[in-house]
């Protein structure tokens, strides 16, 4: 905490408040500490605590820790906003309740945050705050002192913790990740969730804590507006990880249905893990501020989607008024798509509210069932296309293509669904819908240009490549050539790229 109590009218730093909420929490776990007693009520001694909680016994401050994350969450926050409130509005009386405990809130060091468990009494049928209106240096002086009590009481709780255990009691123990058996099956999971996160810094840091102990590699973005993630490794680990991931109190209402799986390990992740906080958990480029994924359009199930690709294909029931969209890249849609469905000709998401709003005609008046690889994209870019008001309809494909082939695998998507880690994509089916860059052979794997001016990803068959042809055009491959022979600075972008239309309008 600051030496200096903060303006009353500044809003809480975001180290305050964490530095206050690990102190709460200490500070309730304490008061489930359990003292045993023998006849005539006298203390046993002993070198190990325990806890008891909800009518269960823990005797693992690991457990005793996970308990209270999970089911006192809500007691716990409440009496860290007090806590700040007392500090904000020079601590003015406040009543706090829970439905687990009620608790008694005072700055002076006699008295504690909460009614210690050794009495035998869980509840406290009265709350109030019996801080006097005194000086705030001397009621700072106090919180000072029954900070450094309660420091010390923690000390010896967590004496059996590692720093990290400490901070994020929602891991799984060294001992178990070291148990992990790390066969040589592996698996590569594939999720998100559009959720409120007040401080997505700590999350990061448990998120990354979390991987590394499991030895996951993959991608994770963190925003105030949720997490979005791919990540690879055994298979015993990433079930550790959807297990953990659901135990946190913020993701609590996950479920192993939000985790796409599909074969692959930590080795398509050649640059190991990346954990990052951002705007948003995905770049659109619109503040989520100004655009909540709560104004995304309804959801349909894969089997629901399915109802109405079958009618959409069929001459004689396809309803003219609803379109199919795919809101996904355009080297996404080119190795695997939806029959009938728009495909834009877009280069990344971020382009989307301009393609959206250079086509408004496209979408008047129309019912709008919208697709992307996992659900994420449709989210907001549902949002995005519903502010417009001018779709009669606006529907989305639930867990995306992911989740439809995993029950439709020989539905109506044709060709490969690509995904973003070195497999470059997931084959459902054998039907191949896109062709080499070079020749027009049938050919859908996807290999870097070799060209190392350029970012583009290449459609070239096995003949085209044995002659030389592994570049996404002729001129990167002229560009290339001359960079080797002449050196010097190169254009990052070649004449495939440069000539592509930003957002088209479609006709």
């Amino acid at each position: 905490m600051s030496a200096e109590l903060p303006n009353t009218q500044s809003k809480h730093s975001s180290k305050m408040k964490k530095t206050t909420r690990k102190r709460v929490f200490a500070e309730f776990v304490k008061s489930k500490t359990f003292e045993q007693r023998g006849c005539n009520n006298v203390q046993i001694p002993s070198q190990a605590p325990y806890w008891k909680c909800c009518d269960k016994t823990f005797t693992i401050a690991a457990e005793i820790h996970k308990h209270v994350a999970q089911c006192h969450r809500d007691a716990v926050d409440q009496a860290m906003n007090v806590e700040l409130q007392k500090v904000s509005h020079n601590c003015k009386h406040r009543k706090v309740c829970n439905k687990n405990c009620d608790i008694t809130i005072s700055a002076h060091p006699p008295n504690k945050l909460w009614h210690s468990a050794s009495t035998g009494d869980e509840r406290i049928t009265e709350t109030r705050c019996v801080l006097s209106d005194g000086d705030e240096a001397n009621v700072y002086s106090a919180k000072q002192h029954a900070l450094a009590s309660v420091q010390d009481e923690s000390a010896r709780i967590y004496s059996d913790l590692t720093d990290s255990d400490r901070t994020f009691p929602w891991l799984p123990s060294l001992q178990k990740c070291q148990s992990l058996n790390g066969s040589q099956k592996g698996q590569i999971l594939l999720y998100y969730k559009y959720v409120e996160i007040e401080d997505p810094d700590e999350v990061a840091d448990w998120q990354r804590e979390l991987c590394q102990r499991l030895q996951l590699t993959g991608k994770i973005r963190l925003a105030t507006e949720g997490l979005n993630g791919t990540v690879g490794g055994s298979l015993e680990a990433t079930e550790v990880y959807i297990q953990s991931v659901m135990t946190h109190p913020i993701f609590k209402d996950m479920t192993p249905l939000d985790f796409k799986k599909s074969s692959g390990d930590s080795s398509h992740f050649p640059k190991g893990l990346k954990v990052g906080v951002h705007k948003e958990i995905v770049p659109m480029g619109v503040d989520p501020n100004a655009l909540s994924y709560k104004q995304a359009g309804k959801h349909l199930t894969p089997s629901e989607f399915h109802k109405e690709m079958k009618h959409s294909i069929n001459p004689e029931t396809t309803p003219r008024d609803t379109m199919i969209l795919d809101c996904r890249n355009f080297y996404e849609s080119k190795i695997g798509q939806f029959k009938g469905a728009v495909t834009p000709n877009i280069r990344k998401f971020s382009y989307w509210p301009e393609y959206v709003d250079k086509n408004l005609d496209l979408f008047q008046d129309k019912r709008v069932i919208m697709y992307c690889t996992g659900g994420i994209r449709c989210e907001r870019g549902s949002a995005y296309l519903k502010s417009k008001g001018v779709c009669k309809e606006i529907l989305q494909l639930q867990g995306g293509v992911h989740k439809y082939l995993e029950e439709y695998p020989n539905g109506h998507f044709k060709g490969k669904l690509f995904v973003f880690d070195d497999r470059y994509a997931i084959r459902a089916n054998d039907e191949v819908v896109a062709d080499c860059f070079h020749c027009g052979q049938a050919w859908d794997q996807y290999q870097p240009c070799s060209s190392s001016h350029c970012h583009q990803l290449v459609l070239a068959c096995p003949s085209c490549r044995e002659a030389g042809q592994t570049t996404c055009c002729r001129l990167c491959r002229d560009i290339s050539n001359r960079a080797s022979s002449e050196g010097g600075k190169v254009r990052e972008e070649c004449l495939c790229t440069r000539t592509r239309e930003r957002v088209p309008v479609e006709k």
